[in-house]
């Protein structure tokens, strides 16, 4: 069942233009009301992702619908023609996400950039640390609102812990005058393990001192904000710094992964697979890699065409991720070649989990149209890791021994005895 989204607003052309803006932009169904009475029996029957509330309704000229909604803790952002300053103030001391004037096509954008953004807004982590618990307790208002998962803590050490704890925290909010462990320091110490393309950091301080505001981006803040600070510029610099966030991590993926199957490509198989290597020399780890090649795979390409081949790539790309564990690394080198390493393995375990893949492989079918169901196979070449190899020559033994397996009859495993 798709998300919902309430329109309040009582000029019915704009209603239906907004209405059919978000419903093709977003694939969001929404509901229309054209007063406060129409709004309350909506709200009171369905749970929406956000409400978009007129403030000037022939039943509720002043804005009394915005305080019954929050009331009703549904999420609201205001459209309003009212420019007094404020007026507008005033909205925006209450619960509400924005304040949205009304004034043609492009805030209409602006009201489906917001929305996009809170969507996806609900995947980030958010981790406050303030040992103010008024100040905590605010800003976890304001976040919650943004539909952020929230995390409070008091201080440094604390904040240091819960990283450990959930390591896919996506922002850091911190104050500078801790107890224990001030901002300063923990940004230096998030900063040892996480870089800025991993998690952002957004330092918050009441310090006159303009050094610190320098101090705090030298020791690796992706922005700094002094209090007292409007809930505007608070979510306008939340977001920016997840938004930039997640462009990173966009154009870190286009360039590690295989635009095909979503798995890791060749350049960066090498890159993570040779730090791992060198790992694994000190902690006495062993590891098994191994070739993968689709049989007779140009047979399929000249028989069904190239994206019938693409289908049978993407296929075996999605059984070698599910029957492998996250902590593995599966990477398609290219064509129907396939590479994956098996980590803290031995040599019985790791045959199982390739034999397991092997038939599967050869127990599916897809439909290609109604007449034909594809079927195809693997050849599989395999070893574990000798410490006094390179990972260079251990992935060329674990080609010979795919070539084996082809000449053998493909169909098969050949792992190194």
């Amino acid at each position: 069942m798709s998300e919902k989204i309430l329109i309040v607003e009582d000029n019915k052309t704009l209603a239906k233009l907004i209405s059919k803006k978000i419903e093709n932009a977003l694939e969001m169904e929404v509901d229309v009301a054209y007063s406060l009475n129409e709004a309350k029996l909506f709200l009171a029957r369905y749970k929406y992702f956000v409400t978009l509330l007129d403030i000037n309704l022939p039943d509720a000229p002043n804005g009394e619908i915005v305080d019954y909604v929050l009331k009703k803790k549904h999420h609201v952002i205001v459209l309003s023609a009212n420019i007094d300053k404020e007026f507008r103030a005033k909205m925006l001391q209450k619960n509400i996400i924005d304040y949205v004037n009304k004034g043609g096509t492009g805030d209409i954008d602006y009201i489906i950039q917001i929305i996009t953004r809170l969507k996806k807004n609900k995947q980030h982590k958010v981790l406050v640390v303030d040992d103010s618990m008024v100040f905590r307790k605010q800003m976890q208002n304001m976040l919650e609102n943004m539909f952020f998962e929230v995390i409070t803590v008091a201080h440094g050490e604390e904040a240091l812990g819960m990283l450990q704890a959930k390591p896919d925290i996506s922002l850091v909010l911190t104050d500078y005058n801790m107890p224990v462990m001030d901002g300063l320091e923990l940004t230096y110490e998030i900063r040892q393990t996480y870089s800025k393309d991993e998690l952002c950091i957004l330092a918050i301080s009441s310090s006159e001192d303009e050094e610190v505001s320098a101090l705090f981006l030298k020791h690796g803040a992706n922005d700094y904000i002094k209090k007292p600070f409007s809930k505007e510029e608070f979510s306008c610099r939340v977001n920016n710094s997840i938004e930039a966030l997640e462009n990173i991590q966009t154009i870190m993926n286009y360039a590690n992964r295989d635009y095909l199957t979503g798995l890791y490509n060749r350049r960066y198989f090498f890159q993570a697979m040779n730090e791992y290597v060198e790992d694994v020399k000190e902690s006495g780890e062993r590891f098994a890699v191994a070739m993968i090649d689709i049989d007779h795979f140009k047979k399929i390409n000249d028989t069904y065409g190239h994206d019938t081949g693409d289908q049978v790539i993407v296929t075996l790309a999605d059984i070698l991720r599910s029957s492998t564990s996250p902590r593995d690394v599966v990477a398609r080198f290219g064509g129907e070649e396939f590479c994956i390493v098996l980590k803290n393995i031995n040599r019985y375990s790791a045959q199982d989990i390739l034999e397991r893949i092997r038939n599967e492989v050869e127990s599916y079918s897809f439909c290609v149209d109604k007449d034909n169901y594809i079927k195809f196979t693997i050849s599989i070449g395999a070893l574990l890791h000798n410490d006094e190899d390179t990972l260079e020559e251990t992935i060329s033994e674990a080609d010979m021994m795919l070539y084996k397996a082809k000449n053998g009859g493909r169909n098969q495993i050949v792992f190194e005895a």
